[in-house]
């Protein structure tokens, strides 16, 4: 017989009952509060076309590489998934992970995938083989129902707005014909500009000569390349952006003098670099956004630390984003000190740090963000947005640099419905910590019912100026 699927309405909350009893109060003043999603990876197109989701296996098995990454961890092949463009069909695909759903116990999948199943689609036994078919048709009869199609799941789930992630070389089609519809959901993008920062990102050279069409600017001249990224920051802008996005390997930064630049410049448009020339320029590059973020008001996010694609036979087989992104050692106080030189103490930049090396936590990113003016930390990203690791963030974090040093919830999907299921996750697990506080008098219940709000909701407008 299959076995119940049962949402326990205590679920993250502390098991101490007297704790639990706080969290619970402090959990149902923001429980429904509107959803601001201000970093995520979801297609414009969803919301431009406004198209039915295709069946279960294109809704919640192909884009989120938190789920095909540990199948492929088990031997399961991407190809048999349907991942990259291959040709397979949807309902085995289906199966292949209903079979190996167990192989999610205790991870924050299983918590996101629960919620989906038992809320958005009223399901009440749980997935596995045997109740494979059962999910699939059930999910994929729903899926060919208006109330299941994107702009109306945008507004079911009470989400005010969210912040997809473009390369300075997309058009924004997408984006204009939202803007352009009469459907009043806002979704905005942000400008992430690897792309054409990278010298050792594929294709460099010929996205450099795009950048070049797009703007008209000379991008094999280091003026022109500046003017030509000032161009798309104001185009992307005038599209809504509020912030910029930036995934490079390390937190390196510079602050070379415009002849240097110019120089290391032209070795990276010709492809006469070595690996430390491409380090710098990057490095020099946060440097030169983070005085564009001054002039234009847009909020800088760093998000370094991965080594991304490290497994190169699926990178190669694939392409880019499989869950092979792997967390190095990260430093932040030498790697900022340049930029920070020069703007750490700028009111007006709003950057905002965040890592996939939590031993960074207490050791370096709280004190800086509890000193520099500018500094804002991003709690929860891709890792670390789980159970344990909010936990670890609040503990590490609070003592040195506040709550109001940090900006709220990120939830980084590229999953559409698992938005609403992290952000309930990340509620629960506040308000969690929040309870254990006012239950050891260090903060006033009043204090803890305030910042329950701040943390779902507020810092994060605030933050990303939304």
């Amino acid at each position: 017989m299959p076995r119940p699927l049962v949402l326990h309405p205590d679920r993250l909350f502390p098991a101490d009952p007297d704790i639990r009893a706080i969290a619970r109060e402090l959990y149902g003043s923001v429980e429904r509060l509107p959803i601001v999603s201000p970093h995520g990876h979801t297609d414009p197109s969803w919301f431009a076309e406004n198209a039915a989701f295709g069946n279960a296996a294109e809704l919640l098995l192909l884009p989120d590489h938190y789920i095909f990454r540990m199948l492929y961890s088990q031997g399961v092949p991407l190809e048999q998934l349907g991942i990259g463009d291959r040709e397979a069909d949807p309902r085995e695909a289906w199966r292949l992970f209903a079979e190996r759903y167990h192989l999610f116990r205790g991870t924050p999948s299983r918590l996101w995938l629960d919620w989906v199943f038992a809320e958005a689609f009223g399901i009440d036994v749980r997935l596995d083989g045997g109740t494979s078919d059962f999910y699939y048709d059930t999910i994929t009869e729903a899926l060919t129902t208006d109330p299941f199609r994107p702009r109306a799941l945008f507004e079911r789930y009470g989400i005010e707005v969210i912040a997809t992630t473009e390369s300075p070389l997309d058009t924004l089609e997408h984006h204009a014909a939202i803007r352009d519809s009469n459907w009043a959901g806002r979704v905005v993008t942000a400008y992430r500009p690897d792309p054409v920062v990278d010298p050792e990102f594929e294709g460099f050279r010929d996205n450099l000569a795009r950048f070049s069409q797009l703007t008209g600017e000379d991008c094999l001249s280091w003026q022109g390349y500046l003017a030509a990224h000032r161009k798309r920051r104001a185009f992307f802008a005038s599209m809504g952006a509020t912030s910029t996005d930036h995934g490079h390997p390390t937190s390196s930064t510079a602050d070379l003098c415009e002849a240097e630049a110019e120089a290391l410049f032209r070795k990276v448009s010709t492809g006469a670099f070595v690996p430390a020339e491409a380090e710098l320029f990057r490095a020099q590059m946060l440097t030169e956004m983070a005085a564009m973020s001054l002039d234009d008001g847009l909020v800088m996010q760093i998000h370094p630390g991965s080594l991304r694609n490290h497994n190169a036979r699926l990178f190669e087989g694939f392409g880019r984003d499989k869950g092979a992104d792997i967390p190095t050692c990260t430093d932040y106080v030498h790697a900022l000190k340049p930029l920070l030189d020069r703007f750490g103490n700028e009111r007006d930049l709003s950057l905002i740090l965040f890592t996939l090396d939590e031993s960074t936590y207490s050791r370096e990113l709280a004190p800086l963000a509890g000193h520099y003016p500018c500094l804002k930390l991003g709690p929860a990203w891709w890792f670390h947005d789980s159970p344990e690791g909010m936990r670890r963030f609040r503990r590490m974090t609070t003592e040195t640099a506040g709550f109001y040093n940090t900006v709220g919830f990120n939830d980084d999907t590229r999953a559409f419905l698992s938005i609403p299921a992290r952000h309930d996750v990340a509620r629960r697990i506040d308000c969690g910590f929040l309870a254990e506080l006012v239950a050891e008098h260090r903060l006033e219940d009043w204090e803890a019912a305030e910042l329950a709000q701040e943390l779902a909701y507020g810092l994060v407008k605030r933050a990303y100026r939304l």
